[in-house]
């Protein structure tokens, strides 16, 4: 009697087509817009097979799932990891990292003493910062490093002194930000090099989050006296100030360079703007939708949810590619340009919803500062040699951007 042949389990169905796209490889990360078109283009939900992960990088999907935080959660990690069976590198985030109601009074504190308004208190002195530091650049002869002559130099006088930080160890901030943002990706390269070195680092900020640590009257003393007050716990200060350091700088570096880089070699807008300095703003928000600092984050489902009628299960990690959906044809025409008579609001390079960056009107302040500045002393600004990525699991920025530039 021939035995009949044990039926195969059938693989399991997805409405969702997997995708063998990794956007932790080194070549993602270097040129990520093809790879954005081809998810884009493949499904509204796709799966990435190397992860076993959702994703969605059309703008109306990423769109809904920043602001549905009710099925989307955050604290279960905006990275990779799944927190709820793995553990965090760091004890987690009461803003990015949470969800109401523990995410409501830290993010309550943060937009009171982040709001416009009350930036509105540093901006002299931030203007009189970028124009003493573009005096000193210009006299160094016509041509600069946009990253490290500029964009990194800018956010690390203005930045430290609003939140109260002391002079010495400003140098651990750039290396811990960057770790910080590798650290939502997998322990890939780019992680397990920095971890050799980024110990200093981490206890550096982590000493720096104490109340004595912080001078009276600061963004980060005023944090504390909140938590006297009993707006947040005396345990929530120290994570809300860290909160401030971990992303206060490395994205403003990055949003600076993304507005050099999108004013160079633009003869024409760059006279628009000079003439014109109502148009600042709108060139900031412009240059981030285009160069999109931040790239991705992830959402953990806390249902099954549907996104563009594609059902998730509970429990699923969803990577929500921000910068794909800030260049999706779908919502902006010609995409891939930067158009100073475009209208950009809406963008996501902030996110959207709940966790919108709390943050974001200091790297506006501090970008449109630095351009502002260097608009009053320079007529052309141009590319002066072949730029260089800073790779980042997280953030998409720049190593080198040199320029030079035509005095007025």
């Amino acid at each position: 009697m021939t035995a009949t042949p044990r039926a195969m389990p059938a693989p399991p169905v997805h409405d969702a087509p997997v995708i063998d796209i990794d956007p932790f490889s080194e070549a993602f990360l270097a040129d990520p817009m093809p790879y954005h078109e081809r998810l884009r283009e493949t499904a509204a939900v796709t799966i990435l097979q190397p992860y076993g992960v959702y994703a969605v990088a059309r703008y109306d999907d990423v769109h809904r799932a920043l602001t549905d935080w009710q099925g989307l959660q955050s604290a279960a990690g905006v990275g990779l990891a799944n927190f709820t069976h793995e553990e965090p590198w760091r004890a987690p985030s009461v803003l990015l990292e949470a969800d109401p109601p523990r995410h409501d009074a830290p993010r309550a504190v943060l937009q009171r003493l982040l709001s416009p308004r009350r930036l509105q208190t540093f901006a002299a002195q931030w203007r009189a910062d970028a124009d003493a530091i573009v005096d000193d650049l210009l006299t160094h002869g016509r041509e600069f490093d946009a990253v490290t002559d500029l964009a990194e130099v800018f956010p690390l006088r203005v930045f430290p002194d609003a939140v109260g930080l002391g002079e010495d160890g400003r140098e651990h901030l750039l290396p811990y930000g960057d770790f910080a943002f590798n650290a939502f990706g997998p322990q890939n390269r780019l992680v397990t090099e920095a971890q050799q070195r980024i110990g200093p680092s981490v206890t550096w900020v982590g000493e720096q989050c104490r109340r004595d640590r912080l001078a009276a009257g600061s963004i980060g003393a005023q944090i504390w006296e909140a938590a006297d007050r009993g707006d947040i716990t005396q345990e929530q200060a120290p994570l809300v100030v860290r909160s401030l350091l971990t992303a206060g700088v490395d994205t403003t570096v990055t949003g600076i360079a993304a507005v050099l880089r999108a004013m160079a070699d633009r003869p024409e807008d760059w006279r628009r703007v000079r003439e014109d300095r109502s148009l600042l703003p709108r060139v900031f928000e412009e240059a981030v939708r285009l160069e999109s600092p931040v790239q991705t984050f992830f959402r953990t489902t806390t249902a099954p949810v549907e996104i563009a009628g594609v059902p998730i299960p509970a429990g699923e990690k969803v990577l929500m590619f921000l910068g794909a959906a800030n260049r999706d044809r779908r919502r902006w025409s010609d995409p891939h340009v930067f158009d100073l008579d475009r209208d950009p609001s809406g963008h996501v390079a902030f996110g959207m919803g709940l966790h919108q960056c709390v943050g974001q009107h200091i790297a506006r302040l501090e970008a449109v500062s630095v351009l502002d500045a260097l608009l009053d002393r320079v007529v052309a600004l141009e590319s002066a040699g072949p730029e260089r990525r800073h790779l980042n699991n997280t953030l998409r920025g720049f190593e080198s951007l040199p320029m030079r530039w035509t005095a007025a």
